[in-house]
Formats: C-alpha cells, structure tokens, sequence
C-alpha cells in the first residue's frame, strides 16, 4: 500500500462530496486548493467557496490562488509535499502543477469520457436529449478533458429529469469513484486507457447568453429537453412580446404536450390558469417563470397579477 499525501482541488459544491468522501475513507488530505472569496450578493460582500467552507470545518490548510504559475504560489504547494492530486470541478492548471505529484493528478469529469468534453457536461447530455451519462476519472495532460481514463460509471438519465437532480446524483457517484480511483493507485493497481478519438464527438461548452435562449420554432421535445437541461441554472430565456413591450424572461419548470395545432409557433394562450407555448408539433406548458427583475415563480401566482395581451407571443 502506497502512502498517499493527497491536496484537493475544487471550488463549489459538487466538489464538496468528493472532499467528505476522501476524509470518510481516512486518506490523508494535506492540504485543499480553491478559488479566491468572490463578491456575490446585493450587498456584494466577499463569499468562500462551498470547498472553502467544508475544508474549514475538518481544520484542512486552504491556499486560494489568484494565479496558478506564481512562484509564491508553488512554493507553497510543494511545501504541502503532495505525491497525488485530486480535482473536481476546478479550473484548468499548468503543467508545473499537475505535473509536480509522484504519482499524478486525477479530474473527475461529469461526463462519459471522451464524450461532453468541456465546462457544462451535466448540461449538454440534457439539452441533446441523451438517455445516459456517467462520471470518469482520468489522469490530466496539456489538454482540457483528454488524458488517460482511469474508471467510468454510468448512470440513466431519467426522461422529465433536471439538471439539478442529475447534478445531485453523479456527485454522490462521482464521489465514490474518486475513493475507487485513490483505491488503485493506493494498492498500485491503476489500469489506464487512452480516450478513443470518435467521429462523433458533442462537446459541452461553456454556458452563455447566445447558447442558453429558446428556439420555439424547434420540435417541442428539443425545446422541452433544452429548458430541462438549462433548469434551475442557469436558466433558458426568452422574449416575451406582450402589447407593445418585449421581456426578456427566464423559463423553468415545464411540461410537453403531444397536440396537432395550427397556431404560429411562439403563440402564447392561457386556458384553466395554464401557459401554453406553441411549439412545431405540440405545446410547451410553463409552470415556472420569471419576468424582469422579479424572483421565479409558478404560474398560478404570476396570472395573479400579470395580464397576458391576446397576441402575447414568446421569440
């Protein structure tokens, strides 16, 4: 059995769970890398990380970073004397970093490996409508998400799931594949493979306002699986046209209806307290939405005090 001295890398949530399970399976954590306080809120006053927070709790030493290279920076990771490194949900490192461990630096990636390669896998397999996806973990190189793959776990993907709940699920899988990962390389059984180069490779790029709006003249089980894989964050959005204002609105939780129907696609009806959203071959029932500046909410409470135009229309 190797002794291992293990610094972790994460910085939000998801990232937590691997940390807990790495303590709870008594490997020793030397010390734990995440990223610097950031503003959040209102008030904008400086908030740590949810690694931050959990490390604090089991007395870890915590280094926060603003630059990867510095020499400061360096010299403080290998005064930690790390001989393998953990990351999960971090940001992309330099060779003198991930390359400094006898016995290498591992990521665990959201995904099935080499598919959904990039920063929103858990995303990207809801919004292509895939029925299956999984966790791996694999050895880090010069580029993002191809190093050699160490183990994978699948999981179904449920066909009304969220976002949210796949996410909550892969980082309890992930977790425990973190712990089989440090088992191997613990008991010097690690077994790598090269990721295989496929013609039909999606990736999962980075989520941004051009990526995240609504195409309502798309089938409605693509419209459907793209508000599903966008729900609660960070949200699909659209235009709402009613009368003579245009909203910018964010939609959330929805149903899909199968119906013939000969309206423009877009046009918004409301029937029995109900949002309906035309799609190509069906409709999109909103049950959750939010309007400018307000916080999200249910479509009862919104009809409540908001009048939709007879021609009100989303784009």
């Amino acid at each position: 059995m190797k002794d291992l001295r293990i610094v972790f890398m994460g910085t939000p949530e998801f990232a937590v769970k691997s940390l807990d399970a790495i303590l709870k399976a008594d490997y020793n954590v030397v010390g734990v890398i995440t990223a610097p306080d950031r503003p959040a809120g209102r008030g904008r006053k400086l908030r740590e990380s949810a690694v931050k927070t959990f490390a604090k709790t089991k007395d870890l030493p915590v280094l926060q970073p603003t630059n990867l290279k510095s020499e400061e920076f360096l010299n403080e990771l290998k005064a930690l004397k790390p001989n393998v490194q953990v990351v999960v949900a971090f940001r992309m490192l330099p060779k003198t970093v991930w390359a400094l461990p006898e016995y290498g630096t591992f990521n665990l990636h959201a995904s099935l490996l080499p598919q959904y390669r990039g920063a929103a896998p858990i995303n990207w397999a809801i919004i292509n409508g895939e029925e299956k996806t999984g966790v791996s973990t694999f050895f880090l190189d010069e580029k993002i998400d191809t190093g050699a793959m160490i183990l994978q776990e699948e999981t179904a993907i449920d066909q009304d799931e969220n976002v949210e709940s796949l996410h909550d699920r892969l980082m309890e899988i992930g977790s425990k594949l973190v712990v089989k990962t440090l088992d191997t390389i613990s008991q010097d059984t690690v077994k790598t493979k090269v990721q295989p180069e496929l013609k039909d490779l999606k990736e999962a790029p980075k989520l941004n306002r051009d990526n995240t709006k609504i195409d309502w003249n798309a089938p409605v089980k693509t419209i459907y699986n793209f508000i599903r894989g966008l729900n609660p964050y960070p949200g699909a959005w659209c235009y709402l046209g009613n009368s003579s204002e245009e909203l910018q609105v964010k939609i959330y939780d929805i149903e899909m209806v199968n119906q013939e129907h000969h309206l423009p696609n877009g046009t918004l009806t409301v029937i029995d307290n109900k949002i309906k959203v035309a799609g190509m071959d069906g409709y999109i029932l909103v049950k959750e939405i939010q309007l400018p500046g307000k916080r999200k909410m249910d479509t009862k409470s919104l009809l409540n005090g908001f009048d939709f135009a007879p021609e009100a229309k989303m784009r």
